[in-house]
């Protein structure tokens, strides 16, 4: 040891030395200060220690973990080492405070490992008619609707304005949509209008596990759950529509998927069927094409198109959805980030407005000249994918088409690149191709995949290109409302409408009753319209009720 070293410790020594005699004769000074004091001050020697020595480190006192039940700590005694205890008691800490939402579901970790479909379950009136993940959620899932209800009040309105009058008794309608707190607000909206209901789930990432369990509580049956296979997917659909001494008179659907296998499997249903409801702008366009092919045998409601779905729910609820479903599977910080949007629809304005807002640089792919010279005025590029693709950060589908992003664009994107779809089908991005023996599949989280090539690059990969908002987050409720209004009073028309007002083609939803949606909804806002003049309206050539705008009206 050098003499440089024995002096330099000697040095520390001395040092610390001094800082103690130093500590104990302010500690003394203090003390004697207390004691002289003690007559008009309420504090003790160990609390004036306390606060003049802040910066001294001293031992705290350990907590104990507060357990909820007996059964809490024995399972916490199980795990001998501190990793195990903290992630469990984590968990338990966590337990009372999670939202039980899309991506944040309930469950019930001691049958997870289950398939619904192999599990016995009964509510408690004694139904077996359902398949969900564990019934014993119903109690959360009831929560979930009656926060949902406070913010669905146009929705609730109808109900009760209708109510008295079963509008659709004697329908049998067998739907297929998301099954979220808000899908079950319409639902229980159409049970109180007289109709009958079976459900099942248009995507196999949507579900709220909790939701379906208080549906099929309250007598419901539902077939769905979060995280179905492919197999699971149409099984469902099938028990929904094939129940004995039962049969759909109506079909709600939101991709075409149900409509699809009535019209294949179930031909019979499918010409007895009094009407078809649609709100995708995927399932649409498979009623077009079978209405070209003259196989369209019933009349059948485009939603999707009406002012009310397009221009709220395609727009303004993905405007906040898409940084909703960004934020909650990658953290990602979205200032200077490049954006490509491929689509510059309804949806594609709502992403790109959103994401422009939070400082992303934002592209856009179209097809359409009309819409493409929107985005221009908007203030977006528009490019051609293969141009850009090596320099995005973030690849946004919403085009409600095929291949929009090839195995090729993939191959020759960034690493790190977050690869996304806020259309409804998962065909627009080539996700099939990426299953190769090449290429790594790593989960990183719920709906959220490592894409991993021979050279170590990574692509993040949503919800394995399904639909971002719904398999991945939440979207806000009050814009459901509009659209579940939608639906529900399409419903209405078709089952109600008298023969021959409606032949074997797609209809848009009648002018007057987009207005009537709108209506319902200005309460929520203290919005207060004018009302036109008798001389106004004849200026105008318009009823004072409404219809207010022709139906080749832009809005």
């Amino acid at each position: 040891m050098t003499d440089a070293v024995v002096d330099g410790k000697l040095e520390a020594v001395k040092q610390a030395t001094k800082y103690v005699k130093e500590t104990e004769n302010v500690a003394e000074k203090y003390s004697a200060m207390t004691v002289s004091k003690n007559s008009d001050m309420n504090m003790n020697v160990g609390e004036l220690q306390s606060a003049a020595f802040t910066a001294v480190p001293t031992l705290k006192p350990i907590k104990k973990i507060q357990f909820a039940n007996a059964e809490d700590k024995q399972e916490f005694q199980k795990y001998p080492t501190k990793a195990g205890r903290r992630s469990l008691s984590r968990s338990i800490s966590q337990s009372s405070t999670d939202s039980y939402s899309s991506a944040a579901s309930y469950s019930d970790s001691s049958d997870d490992e289950t398939s619904p479909r192999d599990k016995a379950q009964a509510n408690s009136k004694g139904s077996s008619d359902f398949c969900v993940k564990n019934v014993k959620q119903a109690e959360f899932g009831r929560r979930e609707i009656e926060i949902a209800e406070q913010d669905m009040s146009a929705l609730i309105s109808l109900r009760k304005r209708a109510q008295a009058e079963k509008p659709l008794a004697g329908a049998k309608i067998v739907g297929c949509t998301h099954i979220t707190a808000q899908t079950a607000v319409l639902i229980e909206t159409l049970v109180a209008l007289g109709a009958q209901c079976r459900w099942t789930a248009c995507n196999i990432y949507s579900t709220q596990n909790e939701v379906a369990a208080a549906l099929a509580e309250t007598g419901v049956p539902v077939f769905a759950w979060k995280g179905e296979s492919e197999d699971d997917f149409w099984w469902c659909i099938d028990r929904c529509v094939n129940k004995e001494g039962w049969q759909a008179n109506m079909i709600l659907d939101d991709g075409g998927d149900l409509t699809h296998w009535v019209y294949k499997k179930y031909p019979s249903v499918f010409k007895k069927a009094q009407g078809i409801v649609e709100e995708s702008v995927t399932g649409v366009h498979r009623l077009y094409q079978l209405s070209k092919a003259g196989k369209l045998c019933v009349p059948a409601m485009n939603v999707n198109d009406s002012v009310t779905k397009q221009k709220f729910d395609n727009l303004y609820c993905c405007r906040e959805s898409i940084l909703d479903g960004l934020k909650r599977t990658t953290d990602v910080m979205f200032g200077g980030k490049q954006v490509v949007v491929c689509g510059y629809g309804e949806v594609g304005k709502g992403c790109c407005s959103a994401l422009k807002a939070m400082g992303a640089i934002v592209c856009i792919t179209e097809i359409d000249p009309i819409c493409a010279l929107q985005g221009c005025m908007d203030g977006f590029r528009v490019v051609k994918l293969n141009e850009v693709i090596r320099q995005m950060d973030i690849v946004i589908t919403c085009t409600g088409n095929k291949n929009v992003v090839t195995r090729d664009q993939l191959d020759r994107i960034k690493n790190g690149c977050i690869v996304c779809n806020m259309g409804h089908s998962n065909t627009e991005i080539d996700v099939a191709s990426l299953r190769s023996p090449e290429l790594t599949w790593e989960r990183v989280r719920s709906q959220v995949d490592h894409v991993i090539w021979p050279d170590g690059k990574r692509v993040i990969l949503l919800a394995e290109g399904r639909l971002l908002n719904l398999s991945c987050s939440t979207v806000p409720t009050f814009v459901l409302s509009i659209t579940a209004t939608t639906q529900a009073l399409a419903l209405i028309e078709l089952f109600n409408a008298p023969e021959g007002r409606y032949k074997q083609d797609v209809y848009l939803l009648p002018k007057k009753m987009d207005e009537y949606v709108a209506s319902l909804h200005m309460p929520n806002f203290d919005a207060h319209l004018t009302e036109l003049s008798d001389e106004q309206a004849k200026y105008m050539g318009l009823n004072k009720n409404g219809p207010f705008k022709p139906n080749y009206y832009r809005y």
